[in-house]
C-alpha cells in the first residue's frame, strides 16, 4: 500500500482517489479549498461524478496533504496552476513526485502546465504528466483503457507507471513531455470543432477533422522542440477519436451545444475554450500556421460568422496533404 495525496476534487480528481484505492488499494487523502461544494464532499462522500470510497481521507489543509504522501497527484483546472503552483511552492516540498493528471496550456503566458509548476518547486522534486483517453463514465463502469504518462526524468516514469498500472488502466511511456503535455491540450480543442460538426449536422467531416486537426499540431509541437509524430499517438490522436464520438465527452458536447446557441447552464466553461486562445497564442509566436485552431479561435473569440464554420475549418482543401505552401 501507497500513501497518495489528491489535490483537487472536480471530476477528474474524484475519479483519480477513487481509482487509487478502489483498484490500487492505496491510502489516499484529498485536498480541497474550504468552500461549500469541498465541505459537502466531505459529508456526503460523492458528487455528481462518482460516490467516493469510505476510507477516502480529506483534507483543507494544503501544507499536511503536501506532506501526507511522496506522490501527489494534481487534477485542478488548468488555468488555476499559475497561483496554485504558488501556493505549493510556499510548502517547499522536498523530493515529491508530482503527477499532473489535466490538460491544457496557460491562456496568457502560453506556458505548458510541467512549466509552471517546475519554476515553482525545488529542484529535487520530479513532475509528471499522466494524460490519455478515457471518460469517467465509462472507466468507473469497468470499461478498460489504455492512457499514457511523460515526465521529467525516464526512471521517475516508469516507477509511476508501475505504481499506477492496473487492470482497468494500462499506461504507456513517453519520453517526450512537450508533445504529450501539447497534444493533451491541444485534443480539447479540437473536441470543440467535433462538436461544431455534430452541431451543424456535418459529423461526416469528423474523419477530416481528425486528420487535419493532428497535422497542425503535429506542426506546431516540432517547433516547440518535442517529436511531431507525438501527435499521432495516445496523448493527442488517441484521446482525440475518443472524444470525437463520446457523448461523456464535456468539449464535444459545449462546441455542439455553444454552435447551436443552446448553451445549457449546467455545462461550464469546456476547459478547450481557454486553450483555443493559448494554442492561437503559440501558432503566433512559433510561427505555425494552424487553419483549424484559427478557425475555433475567431468563432470563440472574434464572433466570426459560425454559419461559415465549415467553410472556416476546411478551407485548406485545395493545398496539399502534408504541407502547406
Amino acid at each position: 500500500m501507497s500513501k497518495i495525496s489528491v489535490l483537487g476534487y472536480g471530476r477528474w480528481a474524484s475519479f483519480h482517489a477513487w481509482y487509487q484505492i478502489e483498484k490500487l488499494n492505496n491510502d489516499v487523502t484529498m485536498w480541497g479549498r474550504s468552500e461549500p461544494s469541498f465541505l459537502e464532499l466531505m459529508n456526503t462522500k460523492k458528487n455528481r461524478y462518482i460516490e467516493m470510497p469510505e476510507t477516502l481521507h480529506y483534507s483543507t489543509d494544503l501544507k499536511s496533504t503536501l506532506d501526507f504522501a511522496d506522490t501527489i497527484i494534481i487534477a485542478i483546472s488548468a488555468q488555476g496552476m499559475q497561483d496554485f503552483s504558488k501556493n505549493i511552492g510556499e510548502c517547499n516540498p522536498q523530493n515529491k513526485t508530482f503527477v499532473l493528471c489535466m490538460k491544457g496550456i496557460d491562456k496568457n503566458t502560453g506556458e505548458r502546465l510541467s512549466q509552471i509548476l517546475r519554476k515553482n518547486i525545488d529542484d529535487s522534486n520530479h513532475i509528471c504528466v499522466w494524460v490519455g483517453p478515457g471518460h469517467i463514465e465509462e472507466l468507473t463502469a469497468g470499461q478498460p483503457n489504455v492512457m499514457i504518462i511523460s515526465g521529467d526524468d525516464k526512471q521517475t516514469i516508469k516507477r509511476v507507471i508501475n505504481m499506477f498500472e492496473s487492470p482497468l488502466i494500462s499506461i504507456l511511456r513517453s519520453d517526450d513531455l512537450i508533445g504529450v503535455e501539447v497534444g493533451a491540450a491541444a485534443k480539447n480543442v479540437m473536441g470543440i470543432a467535433a462538436g461544431f460538426l455534430d452541431g451543424l449536422d456535418k459529423s461526416s467531416l469528423k474523419g477530416a477533422l481528425m486528420a487535419r486537426g493532428c497535422y497542425e499540431v503535429s506542426l506546431l509541437i516540432e517547433k516547440m522542440g518535442g517529436n511531431k509524430m507525438t501527435a499521432f499517438g495516445m496523448s493527442h490522436l488517441g484521446d482525440f477519436e475518443a472524444t470525437l464520438f463520446s457523448k461523456n465527452s464535456h468539449n464535444r458536447r459545449y462546441g455542439e451545444e455553444f454552435i447551436q446557441d443552446k448553451l445549457s447552464d449546467n455545462i461550464g466553461t469546456a476547459e478547450g475554450v481557454d486553450t483555443t486562445k493559448a494554442l492561437y497564442y503559440l501558432s503566433q509566436k512559433y510561427g505555425v500556421f494552424m487553419p483549424i485552431t484559427n478557425a475555433i479561435y475567431s468563432i470563440l473569440y472574434l464572433k466570426a460568422d459560425k454559419n461559415n464554420v465549415i467553410y472556416d475549418l476546411f478551407k485548406i482543401a485545395t493545398h496539399k496533404e502534408f504541407n502547406y505552401e
